[in-house]
Protein backbone atom coordinates (compact mmCIF):
# COMPACT_ATOMS: atom_id res chain seq x y z
CA UNK A 1 0.00 0.00 0.00
CA UNK A 2 1.74 3.62 -0.95
CA UNK A 3 2.36 6.23 1.78
CA UNK A 4 0.35 9.10 1.76
CA UNK A 5 2.27 12.04 0.56
CA UNK A 6 2.47 14.71 3.20
CA UNK A 7 1.51 17.86 2.24
CA UNK A 8 2.88 21.51 1.90
CA UNK A 9 1.49 23.16 5.11
CA UNK A 10 0.43 26.77 4.85
CA UNK A 11 1.78 29.59 6.88
CA UNK A 12 0.22 30.29 10.11
CA UNK A 13 0.24 34.49 11.48
CA UNK A 14 -1.03 36.23 14.11
CA UNK A 15 -3.03 39.77 14.91
CA UNK A 16 -2.03 41.90 17.55
CA UNK A 17 -4.97 40.43 19.72
CA UNK A 18 -3.21 36.59 19.35
CA UNK A 19 -5.98 35.76 16.90
CA UNK A 20 -4.09 33.02 14.66
CA UNK A 21 -4.76 32.46 10.91
CA UNK A 22 -3.32 30.20 8.09
CA UNK A 23 -2.59 32.21 5.14
CA UNK A 24 -4.22 31.08 1.97
CA UNK A 25 -1.31 31.32 -0.47
CA UNK A 26 2.02 31.54 1.55
CA UNK A 27 4.01 28.09 2.00
CA UNK A 28 5.44 27.38 5.61
CA UNK A 29 9.12 28.56 6.08
CA UNK A 30 11.11 26.93 8.71
CA UNK A 31 14.93 28.38 9.95
CA UNK A 32 17.67 25.85 10.19
CA UNK A 33 20.40 27.83 11.88
CA UNK A 34 20.91 31.23 9.83
CA UNK A 35 19.28 30.10 6.48
CA UNK A 36 15.19 29.64 5.55
CA UNK A 37 13.56 27.14 3.46
CA UNK A 38 10.97 24.87 3.02
CA UNK A 39 10.49 22.33 5.58
CA UNK A 40 11.43 18.71 4.36
CA UNK A 41 8.61 16.17 3.96
CA UNK A 42 10.52 13.81 6.65
CA UNK A 43 10.96 17.01 8.97
CA UNK A 44 6.81 17.37 9.75
CA UNK A 45 4.09 15.53 11.72
CA UNK A 46 0.59 16.22 12.65
CA UNK A 47 0.87 18.18 16.15
CA UNK A 48 0.94 16.12 18.70
CA UNK A 49 -1.66 16.08 21.72
CA UNK A 50 -0.69 18.26 24.62
CA UNK A 51 0.95 20.67 22.34
CA UNK A 52 1.07 24.54 22.28
CA UNK A 53 1.35 27.27 19.52
CA UNK A 54 1.59 30.76 20.16
CA UNK A 55 2.29 34.03 18.34
CA UNK A 56 5.70 35.77 18.75
CA UNK A 57 5.34 39.74 19.91
CA UNK A 58 7.79 41.76 17.73
CA UNK A 59 8.95 39.10 14.82
CA UNK A 60 6.58 38.87 12.05
CA UNK A 61 5.54 36.02 9.74
CA UNK A 62 7.47 35.18 6.75
CA UNK A 63 6.20 33.18 4.07
CA UNK A 64 7.33 31.32 0.50
CA UNK A 65 4.93 32.44 -2.25
CA UNK A 66 4.91 29.30 -4.71
CA UNK A 67 3.86 31.70 -7.83
CA UNK A 68 6.80 34.51 -7.75
CA UNK A 69 9.05 32.36 -6.05
CA UNK A 70 10.25 34.78 -3.51
CA UNK A 71 9.94 34.90 0.13
CA UNK A 72 7.26 37.41 1.40
CA UNK A 73 7.52 39.63 4.99
CA UNK A 74 3.96 39.90 6.49
CA UNK A 75 3.19 42.80 8.74
CA UNK A 76 0.86 40.13 11.16
CA UNK A 77 3.15 38.24 13.50
CA UNK A 78 4.70 34.94 13.41
CA UNK A 79 3.45 31.93 15.17
CA UNK A 80 5.54 28.88 16.88
CA UNK A 81 4.93 26.03 18.46
CA UNK A 82 6.14 24.18 21.73
CA UNK A 83 5.86 20.58 21.20
CA UNK A 84 5.00 18.28 23.64
CA UNK A 85 8.09 16.34 25.12
CA UNK A 86 9.17 13.15 23.48
CA UNK A 87 9.73 15.29 20.00
CA UNK A 88 12.43 16.94 18.78
CA UNK A 89 12.14 19.94 16.75
CA UNK A 90 13.55 20.05 13.60
CA UNK A 91 13.28 23.68 12.36
CA UNK A 92 12.80 26.88 13.68
CA UNK A 93 9.48 28.88 13.22
CA UNK A 94 10.61 31.61 10.40
CA UNK A 95 10.33 35.24 11.09
CA UNK A 96 11.55 38.58 10.66
CA UNK A 97 12.02 40.47 13.93
CA UNK A 98 11.22 44.74 14.76
CA UNK A 99 14.69 46.03 16.13
CA UNK A 100 13.07 46.83 19.33
CA UNK A 101 11.64 43.25 20.10
CA UNK A 102 12.22 42.03 23.67
CA UNK A 103 14.03 38.43 24.19
CA UNK A 104 11.19 35.59 23.91
CA UNK A 105 11.13 33.27 26.78
CA UNK A 106 13.01 30.13 27.33
CA UNK A 107 10.98 27.74 25.28
CA UNK A 108 11.59 25.82 22.33
CA UNK A 109 9.96 27.36 18.83
CA UNK A 110 9.16 24.84 16.06
CA UNK A 111 7.64 26.19 13.11
CA UNK A 112 3.87 24.89 12.37
CA UNK A 113 1.75 25.70 9.39
CA UNK A 114 -1.74 24.08 8.30
CA UNK A 115 -2.92 21.44 5.84
CA UNK A 116 -5.43 19.12 5.15
CA UNK A 117 -7.77 20.25 8.03
CA UNK A 118 -4.88 19.86 10.68
CA UNK A 119 -1.57 21.69 12.32
CA UNK A 120 1.57 20.26 11.22
CA UNK A 121 4.68 21.19 13.29
CA UNK A 122 8.47 20.92 12.03
CA UNK A 123 9.20 18.39 14.72
CA UNK A 124 10.08 13.89 15.04
CA UNK A 125 9.04 11.77 17.92
CA UNK A 126 11.73 10.29 19.43
CA UNK A 127 10.36 8.57 22.39
CA UNK A 128 6.90 6.93 23.05
CA UNK A 129 7.20 6.85 26.97
CA UNK A 130 4.01 8.91 28.16
CA UNK A 131 6.46 10.01 31.28
CA UNK A 132 4.76 13.18 30.42
CA UNK A 133 1.30 12.65 29.16
CA UNK A 134 -1.38 14.21 31.15
CA UNK A 135 -4.12 14.48 28.87
CA UNK A 136 -5.98 11.68 30.67
CA UNK A 137 -5.52 12.39 34.10
CA UNK A 138 -7.78 14.62 35.90
CA UNK A 139 -5.66 17.54 37.73
CA UNK A 140 -7.69 16.66 41.22
CA UNK A 141 -5.37 13.51 40.86
CA UNK A 142 -2.29 15.51 41.14
CA UNK A 143 -3.57 18.04 43.82
CA UNK A 144 -4.44 14.68 45.82
CA UNK A 145 -1.42 13.10 45.22
CA UNK A 146 1.04 16.03 46.59
CA UNK A 147 -1.27 17.11 49.44
CA UNK A 148 -0.92 13.05 50.59
CA UNK A 149 2.06 13.26 50.28
CA UNK A 150 2.95 16.49 52.60
CA UNK A 151 0.64 14.99 55.19
CA UNK A 152 2.27 11.27 55.80
CA UNK A 153 5.48 13.37 55.67
CA UNK A 154 4.68 16.69 57.34
CA UNK A 155 8.69 17.23 58.03
CA UNK A 156 10.40 16.34 54.92
CA UNK A 157 10.55 19.73 53.22
CA UNK A 158 12.13 18.17 49.95
CA UNK A 159 8.10 16.71 50.02
CA UNK A 160 6.83 20.29 50.77
CA UNK A 161 9.47 21.59 48.07
CA UNK A 162 8.17 19.21 45.36
CA UNK A 163 4.83 19.23 46.08
CA UNK A 164 4.72 22.50 45.66
CA UNK A 165 6.53 22.31 42.17
CA UNK A 166 3.68 19.87 40.57
CA UNK A 167 0.92 22.40 42.32
CA UNK A 168 2.10 25.61 41.64
CA UNK A 169 4.21 25.55 38.62
CA UNK A 170 2.86 22.31 36.88
CA UNK A 171 6.38 20.30 37.00
CA UNK A 172 6.15 17.26 35.10
CA UNK A 173 8.56 15.28 37.45
CA UNK A 174 7.14 16.62 39.88
CA UNK A 175 3.49 15.26 39.14
CA UNK A 176 4.29 11.79 38.76
CA UNK A 177 5.69 11.99 41.74
CA UNK A 178 2.50 13.05 42.97
CA UNK A 179 0.83 10.34 40.98
CA UNK A 180 3.33 7.99 42.47
CA UNK A 181 4.71 6.71 38.78
CA UNK A 182 7.32 7.17 36.16
CA UNK A 183 10.77 8.98 37.50
CA UNK A 184 11.00 10.59 40.71
CA UNK A 185 13.15 13.44 40.77
CA UNK A 186 15.37 14.51 43.60
CA UNK A 187 16.36 18.09 43.49
CA UNK A 188 19.41 18.70 46.29
CA UNK A 189 21.93 21.38 44.86
CA UNK A 190 21.38 24.65 45.83
CA UNK A 191 24.08 26.07 43.69
CA UNK A 192 26.00 25.58 40.27
CA UNK A 193 29.41 25.45 38.72
CA UNK A 194 28.00 26.61 35.81
CA UNK A 195 26.23 30.03 34.39
CA UNK A 196 23.98 28.40 31.06
CA UNK A 197 22.69 31.19 29.41
CA UNK A 198 19.68 29.33 29.11
CA UNK A 199 19.34 28.46 32.47
CA UNK A 200 15.78 27.65 33.70
CA UNK A 201 16.33 28.16 37.65
CA UNK A 202 18.48 31.13 37.58
CA UNK A 203 18.89 34.37 35.18
CA UNK A 204 20.68 37.33 36.02
CA UNK A 205 18.04 40.57 36.34
CA UNK A 206 19.44 42.17 33.20
CA UNK A 207 19.17 38.62 30.81
CA UNK A 208 15.70 39.86 29.52
CA UNK A 209 14.02 36.71 29.86
CA UNK A 210 13.25 35.53 33.66
CA UNK A 211 14.07 32.32 34.68
CA UNK A 212 10.55 29.90 34.89
CA UNK A 213 11.37 27.58 37.90
CA UNK A 214 12.46 28.85 41.71
CA UNK A 215 15.65 27.18 42.68
CA UNK A 216 15.84 25.01 45.59
CA UNK A 217 16.73 27.03 48.71
CA UNK A 218 17.84 24.42 51.17
CA UNK A 219 19.94 20.81 51.44
CA UNK A 220 17.63 18.02 51.71
CA UNK A 221 19.33 15.61 54.30
CA UNK A 222 19.84 11.94 53.39
CA UNK A 223 16.91 10.87 55.42
CA UNK A 224 14.31 13.51 53.46
CA UNK A 225 15.70 11.88 50.34
CA UNK A 226 15.61 8.10 51.14
CA UNK A 227 12.21 8.87 52.17
CA UNK A 228 10.96 9.88 49.24
CA UNK A 229 12.45 7.09 46.93
CA UNK A 230 11.08 4.39 49.61
CA UNK A 231 7.49 5.84 49.46
CA UNK A 232 8.07 6.52 45.10
CA UNK A 233 9.36 2.65 44.87
CA UNK A 234 6.61 1.15 46.94
CA UNK A 235 3.69 2.90 44.42
CA UNK A 236 6.26 2.01 40.87
CA UNK A 237 7.10 -1.61 40.23
CA UNK A 238 10.01 -0.15 37.48
CA UNK A 239 11.05 3.20 40.09
CA UNK A 240 13.62 5.75 38.22
CA UNK A 241 14.97 8.42 40.68
CA UNK A 242 16.83 11.74 38.96
CA UNK A 243 19.01 13.77 40.86
CA UNK A 244 19.47 17.17 39.01
CA UNK A 245 16.43 18.90 38.23
CA UNK A 246 15.37 22.03 36.46
CA UNK A 247 14.96 23.32 40.23
CA UNK A 248 18.75 23.08 41.32
CA UNK A 249 22.26 23.75 40.45
CA UNK A 250 24.89 21.15 39.53
CA UNK A 251 24.30 17.66 41.37
CA UNK A 252 28.09 16.83 41.88
CA UNK A 253 28.52 20.18 44.15
CA UNK A 254 26.79 17.68 46.73
CA UNK A 255 28.15 14.50 46.01
CA UNK A 256 28.78 13.20 49.47
CA UNK A 257 24.91 13.87 50.13
CA UNK A 258 24.05 12.04 47.12
CA UNK A 259 26.18 9.04 48.15
CA UNK A 260 25.16 8.71 51.68
CA UNK A 261 21.47 8.76 50.41
CA UNK A 262 22.14 6.60 47.63
CA UNK A 263 23.76 4.07 49.63
CA UNK A 264 21.25 3.87 52.51
CA UNK A 265 18.84 2.95 50.20
CA UNK A 266 20.24 0.85 48.59
CA UNK A 267 21.41 -0.63 51.83
CA UNK A 268 17.95 -1.70 52.60
CA UNK A 269 17.21 -3.36 49.52
CA UNK A 270 16.34 -0.70 47.75
CA UNK A 271 15.39 -1.41 43.58
CA UNK A 272 15.54 0.74 40.64
CA UNK A 273 17.36 2.99 37.92
CA UNK A 274 19.39 5.63 40.47
CA UNK A 275 20.16 8.53 37.53
CA UNK A 276 22.08 11.72 38.02
CA UNK A 277 21.54 14.65 35.77
CA UNK A 278 25.02 16.60 35.49
CA UNK A 279 27.11 19.09 33.60
CA UNK A 280 29.90 16.33 34.20
CA UNK A 281 31.70 18.80 36.05
CA UNK A 282 33.27 16.29 38.57
CA UNK A 283 35.07 13.12 37.21
CA UNK A 284 36.39 11.75 40.83
CA UNK A 285 32.90 11.77 41.86
CA UNK A 286 31.96 8.47 39.05
CA UNK A 287 34.12 6.02 41.24
CA UNK A 288 32.18 6.86 44.59
CA UNK A 289 28.69 6.97 42.94
CA UNK A 290 28.87 3.72 41.47
CA UNK A 291 30.09 2.47 44.51
CA UNK A 292 26.83 3.90 46.40
CA UNK A 293 24.71 1.90 43.79
CA UNK A 294 23.43 4.40 41.07
CA UNK A 295 23.08 2.83 37.68
CA UNK A 296 23.60 6.11 35.20
CA UNK A 297 24.61 9.55 34.54
CA UNK A 298 23.05 11.97 32.19
CA UNK A 299 25.50 14.25 30.98
CA UNK A 300 23.97 17.65 29.61
CA UNK A 301 25.55 19.71 26.63
CA UNK A 302 24.68 21.61 23.53
CA UNK A 303 28.28 20.33 21.61
CA UNK A 304 30.69 18.74 21.83
CA UNK A 305 33.04 20.95 20.66
CA UNK A 306 35.50 22.84 23.82
CA UNK A 307 34.40 26.60 22.38
CA UNK A 308 30.89 26.05 21.97
CA UNK A 309 30.26 24.28 24.94
CA UNK A 310 31.69 27.03 27.03
CA UNK A 311 30.48 29.58 25.16
CA UNK A 312 26.51 27.96 26.38
CA UNK A 313 27.75 26.65 29.87
CA UNK A 314 30.10 29.24 30.50
CA UNK A 315 31.54 26.94 33.22
CA UNK A 316 33.47 28.07 36.60
CA UNK A 317 35.90 25.91 37.89
CA UNK A 318 35.99 23.18 35.22
CA UNK A 319 35.91 23.30 31.57
CA UNK A 320 34.80 21.21 28.49
CA UNK A 321 38.17 18.74 29.33
CA UNK A 322 36.46 17.94 32.61
CA UNK A 323 33.18 16.83 30.88
CA UNK A 324 34.53 14.11 28.57
CA UNK A 325 37.00 12.95 31.32
CA UNK A 326 33.07 12.41 33.42
CA UNK A 327 32.07 10.84 30.51
CA UNK A 328 35.37 8.27 30.46
CA UNK A 329 35.39 7.94 33.97
CA UNK A 330 31.44 7.22 34.10
CA UNK A 331 32.18 4.57 31.21
CA UNK A 332 35.43 3.11 33.05
CA UNK A 333 33.56 2.22 36.37
CA UNK A 334 30.19 0.48 34.54
CA UNK A 335 27.52 3.04 34.46
CA UNK A 336 25.27 3.69 31.73
CA UNK A 337 25.70 6.91 30.04
CA UNK A 338 23.22 9.47 28.52
CA UNK A 339 23.87 12.77 27.19
CA UNK A 340 21.17 15.11 27.26
CA UNK A 341 22.13 16.60 23.99
CA UNK A 342 19.98 20.24 23.53
CA UNK A 343 19.87 19.87 20.01
CA UNK A 344 19.09 23.25 17.84
CA UNK A 345 18.22 22.94 13.90
CA UNK A 346 21.01 24.02 11.49
CA UNK A 347 23.74 24.22 14.36
CA UNK A 348 23.92 20.91 16.17
CA UNK A 349 23.12 18.90 12.76
CA UNK A 350 26.32 20.11 10.99
CA UNK A 351 29.53 18.78 10.32
CA UNK A 352 31.82 19.43 12.49
CA UNK A 353 29.04 19.02 15.53
CA UNK A 354 28.87 15.87 13.96
CA UNK A 355 32.33 14.53 13.85
CA UNK A 356 32.85 15.96 17.25
CA UNK A 357 29.94 13.53 18.74
CA UNK A 358 31.26 10.68 16.86
CA UNK A 359 34.88 11.34 18.27
CA UNK A 360 33.71 11.87 21.97
CA UNK A 361 31.49 8.42 21.62
CA UNK A 362 34.23 6.69 19.76
CA UNK A 363 37.20 7.86 22.55
CA UNK A 364 35.00 8.16 25.72
CA UNK A 365 31.76 5.85 24.83
CA UNK A 366 28.35 6.68 25.78
CA UNK A 367 25.13 4.84 25.38
CA UNK A 368 22.11 6.64 24.81
CA UNK A 369 21.24 10.39 23.71
CA UNK A 370 18.34 12.26 24.47
CA UNK A 371 17.33 14.39 22.01
CA UNK A 372 16.18 17.52 23.61
CA UNK A 373 15.27 20.66 22.78
CA UNK A 374 17.50 23.88 23.04
CA UNK A 375 14.96 25.96 25.18
CA UNK A 376 16.08 29.90 24.53
CA UNK A 377 15.54 32.48 21.67
CA UNK A 378 16.35 31.65 18.20
CA UNK A 379 18.25 34.87 17.56
CA UNK A 380 20.09 34.72 20.91
CA UNK A 381 21.60 31.65 20.30
CA UNK A 382 22.42 31.89 16.94
CA UNK A 383 24.27 35.46 18.28
CA UNK A 384 26.10 33.54 20.91
CA UNK A 385 27.32 30.71 18.11
CA UNK A 386 27.98 33.73 15.55
CA UNK A 387 31.96 32.99 16.49
CA UNK A 388 32.28 29.13 15.49
CA UNK A 389 32.42 27.08 11.79
CA UNK A 390 29.84 24.56 11.47
CA UNK A 391 29.79 23.60 8.13
CA UNK A 392 26.39 22.62 6.31
CA UNK A 393 23.34 21.78 7.90
CA UNK A 394 22.02 17.93 7.07
CA UNK A 395 18.94 17.72 8.66
CA UNK A 396 17.39 15.85 12.10
CA UNK A 397 17.18 12.32 9.97
CA UNK A 398 20.37 12.58 8.49
CA UNK A 399 22.30 13.96 11.39
CA UNK A 400 20.79 10.92 13.84
CA UNK A 401 21.04 8.19 10.97
CA UNK A 402 24.96 9.34 10.35
CA UNK A 403 25.66 9.32 14.30
CA UNK A 404 23.95 5.95 15.00
CA UNK A 405 25.99 4.69 11.62
CA UNK A 406 29.46 5.96 13.36
CA UNK A 407 28.62 4.60 16.64
CA UNK A 408 26.21 1.14 15.78
CA UNK A 409 25.54 0.72 19.88
CA UNK A 410 23.98 3.54 20.26
CA UNK A 411 20.13 4.38 21.53
CA UNK A 412 17.85 7.26 21.29
CA UNK A 413 15.48 8.46 23.27
CA UNK A 414 13.77 11.88 25.07
CA UNK A 415 13.52 10.49 28.75
CA UNK A 416 16.12 8.54 31.39
CA UNK A 417 15.49 5.01 30.47
CA UNK A 418 14.83 2.24 32.96
CA UNK A 419 17.52 -0.01 33.47
CA UNK A 420 16.03 -3.16 34.66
Amino acid sequence: MATKKKPQPRLLFSDEQGQIYDHPDLLLMVRRGSEFGLPRPDEIMPLPAESEFFMLPGRHAVGYNQETGEVEVMEELGVAAFACPGNTVTGIAAYESDADAQPLPLLSYAAIGYADGKFWVCAKKVDTDKRQVFNNIAPDRVEAGAHQLMQEMPDNRLVHHLAGCALTNGCPAAKNLALGRFECPLPTARTCNARCVGCISEQPEDSGFPAPQCRISFTPTAKEIVDIMRRHESRERRPIFSFGQGCEGEPLTEVELLVEAIKAYRHEGGTGTININTNGSRPPAMPALKIAGANSIRVSMNSARKETYEAYYRPKGYGWDDVRETICKAHEVGLHVSLNLLYFPGITDTEQELEALIKLGEECHYDFVQLRNLNMDPELYLKLMKPFDFGPCMGFMNFRKRLKKALSWLEYGYFNPYLG
